[in-house]
């Protein structure tokens, strides 16, 4: 069955409603992310709002938008080849390590780094698969033919508004309507690099080092810093998990049905 771009749309921003409300009810009303100690919650709400829902689910619907809608591309997904991806990565890592430096972060301790990363990053793969690669490709792939310079444009600012407005279903400080602005900006920020790059990978590198301010300060604001001076093998391992899962699913998902397409 063929679908039209306008049920693309729909479906995409139904996922996204849905992975929000998931946010709220497993980490926004429990402060999840502010209890280093809560391990079972934190794994809880990782697994089903960010791998299920942001992350397994957002590529099933663009796999799903790429073999029933014409004339969908998957660069506008930010699935693009090998060597694009590993140069998008390497420029995602050196401009995301600057803006960090550039930030004055509360710590520099290695380990800190490292824990903070890790917690975050479950988090980032799915903030840019729904956010940008989802919904923002969906938008621009509706345009079909020439996709006009004010459908990117319209593409980056609903991504980024929706992005920052994500961010009241999660706990405090991130919920605040300063904090909320704030994100917005990062959120076009995270939208240009994707949009010039092409590539979710990278952008996910990028877009993850703007999100590790704001999570050492507020970890540094709660008293919390300390715990993370010790490495943390729950969030490594969470980290590592779902950095894998994001690569099987998309080398079974996007990569093996384009492959196909190309066969075909």
């Amino acid at each position: 069955m063929e679908w039209s771009g306008r049920q693309a749309v729909f479906f995409s921003l139904s996922l996204f409603v849905l992975w929000t409300l998931a946010t709220y009810f497993l980490e926004g009303r429990l402060l999840t992310l502010q209890r280093p100690e809560a391990t079972m919650l934190r794994l809880g709400y990782t697994t089903l709002a960010n791998i299920i829902i942001g992350t397994l689910a957002s590529l099933l619907l663009m796999r799903y938008f790429l073999s029933h809608t014409a004339g969908f591309d998957p660069a506008f997904f930010g699935v693009t080849g090998l060597s694009r991806t590993v140069i998008v990565v390497i420029i995602g890592l050196i401009l995301g390590l600057a803006v960090f430096a550039l930030q004055s972060p509360p710590s520099w301790n290695p380990v800190v780094l490292v824990n903070a990363y890790s917690q975050t990053l479950v988090v980032s793969i799915a903030e840019v698969l729904v956010c940008w690669s989802l919904l923002g490709g969906t938008i621009i792939n509706f345009g079909r033919e020439g996709r006009p310079f004010w459908l990117l444009a319209l593409a980056l600012v609903i991504s980024a508004v929706l992005f920052g407005l994500y961010h009241f279903a999660h706990s405090p400080p991130f919920n605040t309507l300063r904090m909320v602005g704030l994100l917005t900006v990062v959120g076009l920020l995270t939208g240009i690099f994707f949009l010039a790059a092409k590539n979710f990978y990278g952008t996910i590198i990028f877009h993850n080092f703007l999100a590790l301010k704001g999570v050492t300060q507020a970890l540094a604001g709660a008293g919390h810093l300390d715990k993370y001076k010790t490495l943390q093998l729950p969030l490594l391992i969470t980290a590592l998990a779902a950095l894998l899962v994001l690569i099987v699913l998309d080398l079974t998902l996007i990569r093996g049905l384009l492959s196909t397409q190309r066969g075909t």
